[in-house]
């Protein structure tokens, strides 16, 4: 018990190359601020810094134009807007076709699909079959985003969720669309290391950025986390008893505490970016970003 708390009160060591400590920063560095349609974006969006890429959620309880909105005003303030789709939130081709036309309106180059958790859907009940039709629209997309599950879905199986990630990654492939896996958050090292190793080795080629939380005050964390469903990676820090103290002791979450045991094996796993999700309290990610890279 002694050696825990010395281990807690030095905090975690973890052996780095420079060559490993620069691609960590580097990802910090250029990472994407998730934000919420809520009435906290005003002050979200105010406080990123000068030219961020900023991903806008997209909430059943909203609806697809809050999410529109909001990027709309993300992208007035000079940064770059990736709008998230929710495939069971749209209407049917002729809702995707004017989704295709609003964001080669905006200037939108890249968008984020999921599938979502709409009860009521319309006529799309996954990503894929949603991707399919919009790839037939004018859409003026360069990138679609597409997610990623390390601690498994709450609802689809981990086999469902296997052939439903290279399908999409095959759909894009072929109609010549860049593409990217974002991962939903988790706390566990081990697992993601686990599970991407795994989708690399089954042909999943597509660039990955880590889903993280970011500097975020720890009970708007647990709260939002259990909302987002991530019961899973919530249940790893109960178990967790280093883990659990540190959050528990800590005034918010430190993102390193997932980067560090990652970082020996971010560029082998083709870890390329970082999907941050700040719950609009960019102010305190922000910070902490400029404190490690300037």
């Amino acid at each position: 018990m002694f050696d825990f708390i010395l281990d807690f009160f030095r905090g975690s060591s973890v052996d780095e190359t420079d060559d490993q400590r620069a691609n960590r920063l580097r990802l910090i560095d250029e990472l994407t601020f998730e934000v919420i349609p809520l009435k906290s974006l005003d002050d979200a969006v105010e406080a990123l810094p000068p030219g961020s890429r900023v991903s806008v959620t997209a909430s059943p309880a909203k609806g697809m134009m809050a999410t529109q909105e909001a990027t709309e005003k993300v992208l007035a303030a000079g940064h770059d807007a990736v709008p998230h789709v929710s495939a069971r939130m749209v209407k049917d081709k002729a809702h995707t076709a004017e989704l295709g036309g609003w964001m080669r309106a905006v200037g939108v180059s890249t968008m984020f699909v999921v599938g979502g958790d709409a009860e009521e859907p319309g006529d799309y009940f996954d990503a894929v079959s949603f991707i399919r039709d919009l790839l037939d629209t004018d859409h003026g997309l360069s990138t679609i985003g597409i997610t990623g599950y390390p601690d498994g879905h709450p609802v689809i199986s981990n086999e469902a969720h296997h052939e439903a990630l290279h399908e999409k990654q095959a759909v894009l492939a072929d109609a010549g669309v860049a593409a990217y896996c974002s991962t939903q958050m988790c706390f566990d090292a081990e697992r993601i290391a686990t599970w991407l190793r795994a989708e690399r080795d089954a042909g999943f080629e597509l660039p990955v950025h880590l889903g993280i939380a970011g500097v975020v005050d720890r009970t708007r964390l647990l709260t939002m986390g259990a909302r987002l469903g991530i019961g899973q990676s919530l249940a790893y820090l109960r178990k967790n008893r280093r883990a659990l103290t540190k959050m528990m002791t800590a005034t918010s979450y430190d993102p390193n505490d997932l980067l560090l045991p990652l970082s020996a094996d971010l560029a082998d796993l083709g870890v390329e970016g970082l999907h941050v999700f700040t719950f609009n309290q960019v102010e305190s990610t922000a910070a902490w970003r400029a404190k490690l890279v300037g």
